[in-house]
């Protein structure tokens, strides 16, 4: 292992940090012209395209396999899920549909100026799709932090891809009939995206795409953004720990490896004023490296992306979070709460040496879909919102026109647009 090791007083350190914040992002565009290919068929040709591409990609056929999953084959996953894994499904459902249904809106009318009448109404969106990565993972959770906000938002049909070539865990499948989600079907990639934003014969088209996969499904979500509505472009997983001398070694190296065991390009940090933290986080990174079945890729991620970085103060370390703006933000000091006030952007923030990360993966109960690459500098967690349409309403009594009338017809003026005043002044005469 050899992670970087950097401190704020060094003469380079800026132009260092710069290049951690930008995250070795660049997204492989060779393969935007696939995945250009593969939507504009799926586009003209819909199934037939849809099952040529399953066929190649996956090895799957769907003329024999059937592209949509059927209840059976759930109830048959569900059967044979152990209890207890079941039990901890529940469980995870249950904490994070509670959580969403806090952020729940309700439409309002305003009606206390006399004559006018103004508001804002909620609707849900009529149909959601979901990904959900496929092959040799699963992921269940996935599911229920992509479906269970749009189910809490009142989304009238849930529909989920996921690839299917090597069949599903009864995890995922058991999750999904947790979360409320209508339909399934065996599909992956690209053109599981194209058939969602366009529509087959087999696939029915949505409002929205939400949910992780790989550089292909990225790129058709960006490609298909303005037809259809996606959650974001999400880069690879990320964490910042910001620590002080209260802070576990143990703990700390733990949750930073929890992150780089995703993908070699997750991007992993420690900072803090406590250079004996530094030393003993190293030992500790070195000694659990060794444990890990998925050890190739972490040590990749924390040798290319990992930071080790000593500040000279704790509040220097928290500007420095700010500015990284982290998917994933830790606070290991003695007294997180007073540390939280100076946090601006963060994806999601654990509080103190008892809250790792891989809480909120799972049954904490906000959602793990979170901005990366410093998006949360201006973007939030998936939620309920992201399945909500917000319309204003408005209604002017003639009284109230005459009122305003004269303003309007000023404003329009001014912007050389005559027919909107005159859409006004005909009123009022």
């Amino acid at each position: 292992m050899n992670i970087k090791t950097y401190a704020t007083a060094e003469t380079h350190f800026p132009e260092l940090f710069h290049k951690l914040c930008q995250r070795n992002l660049d997204l492989d565009m060779s393969a935007d012209n696939v995945v250009a290919e593969i939507i504009d068929r799926v586009a003209q040709e819909g199934d037939t395209a849809l099952f040529d591409y399953t066929q190649r990609f996956d090895g799957l056929d769907l003329e024999t396999s059937g592209v949509e999953v059927q209840a059976d084959e759930i109830d048959r996953a569900c059967a044979a899920l152990p209890p207890e894994k079941l039990r901890h499904l529940e469980l995870a459902v249950a904490r994070v549909r509670l959580f969403h249904q806090r952020q729940l809106r309700q439409s309002w009318f305003d009606d206390h100026e006399p004559g006018i009448l103004l508001g804002q109404k909620i609707t849900p969106l009529k149909r959601a799709g979901i990904y959900v990565p496929g092959g040799k993972a699963s992921y269940p959770s996935s599911v229920i932090m992509n479906a269970i906000p749009a189910q809490v938002a009142g989304v009238e049909e849930i529909i989920m891809v996921s690839p299917a070539a090597q069949g599903y865990n009864p995890a995922v499948l058991a999750a999904a009939r947790l979360c409320g989600v209508d339909r399934i079907f065996r599909i992956g990639g690209a053109q599981a995206v194209a058939a969602l934003a366009y529509g087959t014969d087999s696939v029915p088209m949505v409002d929205k795409i939400v949910g992780p996969g790989n550089i292909y499904v990225a790129l058709a979500k960006r490609r298909v953004f303005g037809r259809v509505g996606i959650d974001m472009v999400a880069g690879p997983s990320e964490i910042m720990i910001v620590a002080d001398e209260s802070a576990n070694p143990v703990f700390v190296a733990a949750d930073l490896l929890s992150q780089a065991e995703h993908d070699e390009l997750a991007v992993v940090a420690l900072v803090t004023p406590s250079q004996v933290l530094i030393d003993q986080v190293k030992l500790e990174l070195e000694e659990q490296l060794a444990l890990l079945e998925r050890r190739e890729i972490a040590e990749r991620s924390i040798n290319n992306q990992g930071a080790l970085i000593t500040t000279a103060t704790l509040e220097e370390a928290l500007e420095l979070a700010n500015c990284f703006a982290a998917e994933h933000l830790e606070l290991a000091v003695a007294d997180p709460l007073l540390a939280l006030s100076s946090i601006k952007n963060a994806g999601a923030v654990f509080l103190g040496h008892s809250t790792p990360e891989a809480l909120g993966d799972y049954i904490a109960g906000p959602n793990h879909v979170l901005p990366t690459a410093g998006t949360a500098r201006f973007s939030s967690p998936l939620g309920v919102d992201d399945f909500l349409k917000k319309s204003s309403v408005l209604s002017f009594s003639k009284g109230a026109l005459e009122k305003y009338g004269t303003a309007v017809t000023d404003l329009a003026k001014m912007e050389g647009l005559e027919a909107h005043g005159r859409a006004v002044s005909l009123r009022l005469k």
